[in-house]
């Protein structure tokens, strides 16, 4: 078994950019295009999230910053991550909902996005609306939010990790 301390902190984030930018072309190309499933609101905010913490262990990885610093890139990646499971969590609990207390259907993220103010679009894309209650697809009985949320799990857990072991360049 190898030994995961003595792991390089930049290949671990550039593991995880590879990560979120799967994340993306199973979403983009699988999902949108294969498949023909358009994003809800929170599919959308849950996409922005994995990007962001793509971004972010991107620079990570081409910064390869000091140990003490190591901790600070970790921080915000779990954090970024944090946010797009609560996201996952949230479109979870509306697929869950009875029929009868599932939220109205909304209008298309484009429309709000071109008719109505920027607040009304942000909560749209942290609330979600009749859409995002959908089941579209599944896998082994987990919905797309469900497996969003371990991969976000997944992201946390490492971070937690590179921000309490040993830091080394």
């Amino acid at each position: 078994m190898p030994n995961l301390q003595k792991l390089k902190y930049c290949h671990i984030n550039l593991a995880l950019f590879a990560f979120a930018a799967s994340m993306m072309i199973i979403a983009f190309f699988f999902f949108q295009k294969y498949l023909g499933l358009l994003p809800c609101p929170l599919c959308v905010t849950q996409r922005i999230f994995a990007i962001g913490f793509g971004v972010i262990a991107l620079i990570a990885a081409l910064h390869n910053p000091a140990p003490h610093k190591q901790r600070i890139y970790s921080t915000f990646i779990a954090l970024t991550a944090a946010a797009g499971a609560g996201v996952s969590i949230r479109q979870l609990y509306l697929q869950s909902l009875p029929a009868d207390q599932v939220p109205a259907c909304g209008p298309t993220l484009p429309y709000l996005m071109e008719y109505f103010p920027f607040g009304d679009v942000l909560r749209a894309m942290f609330l979600g609306e009749g859409s995002c209650a959908e089941i579209k697809w599944q896998l082994l009985g987990v919905s797309i939010p469900g497996w969003t949320l371990v991969a976000f799990v997944l992201v946390i857990a490492v971070c937690i990790w590179q921000i309490f072991r040993k830091a080394e360049r």
